[in-house]
């Protein structure tokens, strides 16, 4: 067991065969806001990682900053972060408010649901091809394909162009995985989406239809209306946290199913089950392991006095396994209820605006895989991203076996 004065959960190295969960079990026990090592910052920064502080950081943003410093694990010279702070994400109050406010419009429940029947029916295509194909990698086949078909349907992207995507995010996504050509990779491929996104923003604007872009793009019943940079910068975040989660997710649930064989016979027994299913999958892989924030003031957090300016880095990761909160929290439970997770943030002002559009596209894939398939067997390595931001398998190697 690592002991506190080894203890490093910034190490990108420890995570390339999972999270270090029992690192994180230490720290919640002896240190759950602890002083970590930083090769950016020469103090290091606080790792928070007890649920209910995670949610105490979400929740406060006067207290904790998204602005400051931005959300990113990484330091950026203030050039880069004023670029960064076109993005919601990267935005405190009163300019976030403003721009989520805006963009919500194209994301409400009611919205969403009325894509699930052609979510359902891509699903059931993308699975029988799979069924069809015998071995395949998960990844590419199953797990990337749908969001990448949800997210050209809901935004408005010609179909043949959507590949084009899953390139563009996988570099955004993976900037701190060496394959993926590092921050030369992630400038260049947000160059490339935001002038993608500028020809379609200027498509709808001439020629508007009935979807999300042009919602996003037109003005609202008081007049407000996204900039030109705000548009590029939503359409930017939404791609990639649409592909990139739900990609990690839905390769994770078939590790997962592999690993707890009883629960794959249970969604078999009762494909019912999931709803409960894809809430537990969020919670069990956390697709997105952190969020920084910067301490606006001096305070107390978790029995630590932190000073106004410090980084903070709350471990979602860890806070989705705290024993306080979760029964036998490493048991992967499809029928966990309830389940308040914090895959898709910590509440508050930045909870994910798209939370509804990936639970859904999760839950329908996930009930036509137990629908249609009789097991998923993983037939060789599955290497993971090397990423301390995102739980990423990289590659799935799996045969696919129909009912």
């Amino acid at each position: 067991m690592t002991t506190l004065d080894q203890m490093d959960v910034f190490d990108q190295e420890r995570y390339l065969d999972g999270p270090p969960y029992e690192d994180f079990a230490v720290l919640r026990s002896e240190a759950p806001v602890f002083r970590n090592p930083d090769p950016e910052v020469p103090e290091g920064h606080w790792a928070v990682t007890r649920h209910a502080d995670v949610v105490h950081v979400a929740r406060n943003p006067a207290l904790f900053s998204s602005e400051l410093k931005g959300s990113q694990p990484q330091e950026f010279d203030p050039g880069i972060i004023e670029v960064m702070r076109r993005m919601m994400i990267h935005q405190d109050a009163p300019r976030h408010n403003r721009v989520r406010s805006l963009v919500a419009r194209g994301f409400t429940p009611r919205v969403v649901q009325t894509l699930g029947p052609r979510i359902e029916a891509e699903c059931a295509e993308i699975v029988d091809a799979a069924i069809k194909q015998g071995e395949s990698d998960f990844v590419q086949s199953v797990a990337a394909e749908l969001p990448l078909v949800v997210i050209a349907e809901v935004m408005g992207i010609p179909r043949a162009d959507r590949h084009l995507i899953f390139e563009w995010s996988k570099a955004i996504a993976g900037q701190t995985d060496d394959e993926s050509g590092g921050a030369e990779g992630l400038r260049r491929a947000v160059a490339e989406m935001s002038g993608y996104a500028a020809e379609l923003g200027s498509d709808r604007l001439r020629c508007p239809v009935d979807d999300i872009i042009t919602r996003m793009v037109s003005a609202d019943d008081k007049g407000n209306q996204l900039t030109q940079e705000e548009f590029q910068a939503f359409f930017v975040l939404m791609t990639v946290a649409g592909n990139e989660t739900t990609r990690y997710s839905l390769a994770g649930a078939v590790e997962a199913f592999a690993h707890f064989p009883d629960q794959w016979a249970r969604l078999k027994a009762d494909p019912g089950l999931a709803r409960t299913a894809a809430e537990e999958i969020v919670r069990w892989v956390s697709p997105t392991k952190v969020f920084r924030r910067t301490s606006v003031v001096d305070q107390e957090l978790g029995g630590q006095q932190i000073k106004a300016g410090e980084k903070i880095m709350a471990h979602i990761v860890s806070a989705n396994r705290d024993e306080s909160v979760f029964a036998d929290p490493n048991t992967f439970d499809i029928g966990r209820d309830p389940n308040p997770h914090l895959g898709f943030g910590g509440g508050g002002p930045h909870f994910c605006v798209g939370k509804h559009l990936a639970v859904l596209e999760i839950e329908l894939m996930v009930k036509a895989l137990a629908e249609k398939v009789n097991r998923i067997d993983i037939v060789g390595p599955t290497p993971r991203l090397r990423s301390y931001q995102f739980t990423g398998i990289t590659e799935l190697p799996v045969r696919v076996v129909s009912a």
